[in-house]
Order: structure tokens, then sequence, then C-alpha cells
């Protein structure tokens, strides 16, 4: 049962006999007042009761979990998902046995993912939320990566006196390029381009 209608004297009276009935709490749901009653003359002549209809809310986080479950069903992959929120950051940790089709070459599958699931967990508005999609460590053996190739890039940079442009990559990809070189005195670095071909470029 999601959703109920419940009557009371007043308002909250209704509204607590519909928490009473779905077993939850204000704060997990909608409330909806289709008449707010009347007291009456010395509360009895003329008295009309309170309508309410509460509906439990949306929870979004779940939401997020369904749609990607539902995705990678599509794409005949059957994940499990450890979620984890700090805040209002939500992560999302895959793993079963065709991780490898979710994550797609260079992680551009599991990037595109990500973004769909971070346009679903804010559709709602109530809250915004932040996401990571990760498939079995992916993200960190990608960021020791990037941030291999960055110093590599900037000693070729430096070598050569000239710059250097990287690949294309999303936005938290190209931040882990800047904060590598953000210290290197002798090194520069800024994003060209428009998404979703925008790169680092790296200049002596």
């Amino acid at each position: 049962m999601r959703e109920v209608t419940a009557t009371g004297q007043t308002v909250d009276e209704a509204v607590q006999s519909a928490l009473e009935q779905l077993n939850t709490s204000r704060d997990q749901v909608e409330v909806d007042i289709i008449d707010e009653g009347k007291r009456g003359i010395l509360g009895v002549f003329g008295a009309k009761r309170a309508i309410v209809k509460v509906r439990l809310a949306k929870n979004p986080i779940q939401e997020a979990e369904k749609f990607i479950l539902n995705v990678v069903k599509n794409m005949n992959v059957e994940v499990d998902i450890t979620t984890t929120v700090d805040g209002n950051h939500v992560n999302f940790d895959l793993s079963g046995e065709k991780i490898a089709l979710l994550i797609g070459k260079r992680g551009q599958t599991l990037n595109a993912l990500q973004y769909l699931t971070h346009l679903v967990i804010n559709k709602e508005g109530n809250q915004y939320y932040t996401v990571t999609l990760d498939a079995e460590g992916y993200r960190g053996r990608r960021k020791e990566t990037l941030e291999t190739l960055a110093l590599r890039m900037a000693d070729k940079a430096k070598r050569f006196n000239k710059k250097v442009a990287l690949e294309p990559m999303p936005a938290y990809e190209r931040k882990i390029i800047h904060s590598v070189l953000q210290n290197k005195q002798d090194i520069s670095t800024y994003s060209d381009g428009v998404e979703p071909h925008r790169h680092v470029v790296i200049k002596p």
C-alpha cells in the first residue's frame, strides 16, 4: 500500500491516522489536503471532518538503483549493487560477471550510465545528489592511469618545449589531470574545446 485517504477531526489528526495505516513517519510521505474540515458550533453542530490523501514519497536513491538494474538487464548483464551515501554524495558500486561490457572503451559506457543515473536521482529535485558509478574498482584504476599519463605528458611537454593536447575526457577525469600537475612550477594546464570533445592541454 503506497497511498491512503484518511479522515480526522483536524488535518493533523487525519495525517496521523494515514501515517499509522502506512506504518511510516511524516518525513517519508507527501500529503494532499482534500478538505480542511470544519469545527462546527460548539465543536459538534455542522462539524465536518478533515480529509487527506497521503502517499509514500519516492526514495530517489532506490529509484536510481532500480534504473541502473533495469538498464543493465536490457544489456543482458546481471550485477549486484553496493550503495554508499556520504552526505549528498551517492556511490553505486557494481559487480558481476560481464562487468567489462558496462565499463566500455576507456569507461565511456560507465560514464554515460553515471550521467543518466545523476539525472534520475535528481529528477524530483527535493535534494541535490552527486553520483559516482563504479564497476569493480575501475574508477581507482583509471585514476592511477590518468595520474601516470599526466606526469608522462608533462615531461614530454617540457622535453619538446611545446603544448601537448590529451584525448577528450569527462570533467571529473580532466580534474584529476589538473590536480596532479597543479603544483608543478614549470607546467600549466587548461581545458580546451566543447563537450563532449573538451580536453586538457599541458603547456610548459
